[in-house]
């Protein structure tokens, strides 16, 4: 069976965990935290970035800073993971879906200014498959009026965006907050695990109270105070040493697995590209870059897919169906009325995932792609 993902290991995991245990402070914040937040910041241009347990603490946590209160209204694709959502539902927050484009999976921008309302307070746009959104859009209405961008990265580690000026940025530096994933199926993994980051600085110190649980404990072990105590609303954000050392092991790989996963993805593109009419591939905007996070085929109808599903288990792998649009879910239609987003739905009951993954070989994409072909 060739699997959907494989979690790819370097081989200094288990290293680095040692030498975290060995240290005496394992329980987070500590020598390999540091050296990742720091590695983000110093790469990528983030404000400030503090690692957290998951994907989804860090948008929880931007909920929180943000103040969303009951009745705040936030914009958000229907066709992304709950988690996008959840995080300002729990706060009170009334969800706004918003519809994807017709040319791919993310947000579609020229729709977005009709959701606005006096009671919006927040765009979380999702860069589907580590694809950038139209960022320039965004932030102009974000600015014109008065609202926050969160920019759900969750997919988009070693990803760019070029705006209308030209100059290239990294996706999760652009909105006044970002998320970050490390799930073991993203590009870079500690099993579970995520980020912050921070690039209005306004955020800044009272993210990392909320981090240590609504306690000002960081600024005490700097020394910036005498004692720490409980100052705001927080919560056990921030992962252990462990975690952050076997995510330390995989950043100190991160060229080395990009270039792989970015060889898989033109393969994949190369042979597949032009072959088939009962599918479309992947195009990413001029404006955007590729991290090869996922390689996706979008089919010609839901039964379609399923053909191709069933055929391609069949014979030894695992492709995958994405998400199913939240404005179609249970929870969603308990307390709404039924929305139609044309587009979202279309990937909900089109897109199909291919395996991709660091030991993929060649040999196994030659195979995918020849099953797929092959009718």
């Amino acid at each position: 069976m060739i699997n959907f993902n494989k979690p790819y290991l370097t081989g200094k995991e288990t290293q680095y965990i040692e030498d975290a245990v060995a240290s005496g402070k394992i329980s987070g914040n500590g020598k390999y935290t540091q050296l990742c937040q720091q590695f983000f910041e110093q790469k990528y241009g983030f404000g400030k970035c503090l690692l957290t347990t998951s994907c989804t603490d860090a948008l929880e946590m931007a909920a929180i800073l943000i103040n969303i209160e009951p009745g705040d209204e936030v914009i958000i694709p229907s066709y992304t993971f709950v988690s996008t959502s959840n995080a300002f539902v729990l706060r009170g927050a009334k969800i706004i879906f918003a519809d994807s484009s017709e040319e791919n999976p993310n947000i579609d921008t020229t729709k977005l200014e009709a959701l606005i309302t006096p009671r919006t307070k927040a765009i979380v746009p999702v860069h589907y498959a580590g694809m950038a959104c139209d960022m320039d859009t965004i932030m102009e209405l974000a600015n014109r009026y008065n609202l926050f961008v969160i920019e759900d990265a969750a997919q988009a580690v070693d990803s760019f965006y070029t705006g209308k000026n030209g100059i290239k940025k990294a996706l999760g530096t652009i909105g006044h907050l970002a998320a970050f994933s490390f799930h073991e199926t993203k590009n870079i993994i500690s099993g579970e695990g995520g980020m912050l980051a921070i690039n209005d600085m306004q955020f800044a110190n009272r993210a990392e109270i909320i981090w240590e649980k609504g306690t000002n404990r960081s600024a005490f072990f700097r020394g910036e105070v005498n004692k720490y105590s409980w100052v705001d609303i927080g919560s056990s954000f921030l992962p252990s040493e462990v975690i952050a050392a076997f995510l330390w092991a995989q950043i100190k790989q991160l060229n080395k697995i990009q270039e792989r996963r970015k060889a898989i993805w033109e393969q994949y593109y190369e042979r597949l590209n032009n072959t088939n009419s009962n599918f479309k591939l992947p195009q990413i905007p001029n404006y955007a870059t590729n991290n090869a996070h996922m390689f996706y085929l979008v089919f010609e109808s839901l039964e379609k897919r399923n053909e191709y599903v069933f055929r391609l288990k069949k014979n030894g792998i695992q492709a995958v169906f994405h998400y199913l649009s939240l404005h179609r879910s249970e929870y969603y239609l308990k307390y709404n009325k039924a929305l139609e987003l044309r587009w979202s739905d279309y990937y909900s009951e089109r897109l199909l995932r291919l395996p991709l993954y660091f030991e993929l070989t060649n040999t196994d994409v030659i195979k995918i792609c020849n099953e797929i072909i092959n009718e």
